[in-house]
């Protein structure tokens, strides 16, 4: 067993976190500043990234690159550029996405086709882009933000589930193709008190515009977000961070039939 790896903690380490103006990200900026990491952030909005870097109480850590998931293309180039801003990358945590909130009868393809995009394509573009870098160096770490739909399908989120069952396809069989000293853990969150399903998008792609219920009930993404860092450093090749909705995970591998009655009664919006 190779043990070169991670180490405990992220001082002095070069983290990239996309999706980092809110929720889970932001809170995955801010503590992995506050650990003494050097943090490239990136989302859509430059004021609410400028805004992280502010609250961070360590501005002169933080760089910024302006990324859109939509744009697959445009998503590659960026993590080029986050590859340069500190000369390498020693962790990559791969957070933004968009969620769902409608029957898959009522919904487009083309809201399917979003999803998929900014959810799947996006992220596998960013790791291809900055791939040959991480294997570069002597140790480094990917992190990616699924959820526990991402394992287990629930109803009004086909689309999403779809997408993010996809990144566990890929990053699944990434892993068996890299050299040990690269990690992947994939981070399976449940209902966290977010602004996800406000961000939701609906049948025909506008969005839902509302928090659900269970979210608004759920862990805080401090709570997330301090699990999934720890994780990360402990090298978990999968993690599910969740109240009670965790027991999903183990009813789906002793009991389907059960669950599959549970979710088709479930209140998940």
């Amino acid at each position: 067993m190779n043990n070169v790896r991670v180490p405990q903690g992220l001082a002095g380490r070069r983290v990239w976190i996309t999706g980092a103006t809110s929720g889970i990200g932001r809170a995955m900026a801010l503590a992995s500043i506050a650990q003494g990491a050097r943090v490239v952030l990136s989302a859509r909005r430059r004021d609410a990234l400028e805004q992280v870097r502010a609250d961070s109480g360590r501005p002169d850590a933080v760089r910024i690159i302006t990324l859109d998931q939509a744009d697959v293309s445009g998503a590659a180039r960026a993590a080029t550029e986050a590859v340069a801003v500190f000369g390498g990358l020693d962790v990559v945590i791969l957070n933004g996405g968009v969620s769902q909130r409608s029957l898959a009868l009522e919904t487009s393809v083309a809201v399917d086709q979003e999803l998929m995009t900014v959810n799947y394509l996006a992220n596998v573009a960013m790791i291809k882009a900055i791939l040959p870098s991480l294997l570069e160096q002597p140790a480094a770490a990917i992190a990616v933000v699924s959820s526990l739909v991402g394992v287990i399908g629930s109803p009004y989120r086909s689309g999403y589930a779809a997408s993010k069952h996809a990144l566990h396809g890929f990053f699944d069989s990434l892993r068996a193709e890299l050299p040990e000293r690269v990690t992947i853990t994939m981070i399976c969150p449940g209902f966290v008190k977010t602004a996800l399903s406000v961000n939701a998008l609906t049948g025909d792609g506008s969005p839902l515009g509302s928090m659900d219920d269970a979210q608004a009930r759920g862990l805080t993404a401090e709570f997330v977000a301090d699990r999934a860092l720890a994780a990360i450093a402990a090298h978990k090749r999968e993690v599910y961070i969740a109240g009670p909705e965790r027991r999903a995970i183990w009813l789906q591998r002793f009991f389907p039939g059960v669950l599959a009655r549970i979710l088709r009664n479930a209140k998940v919006r």
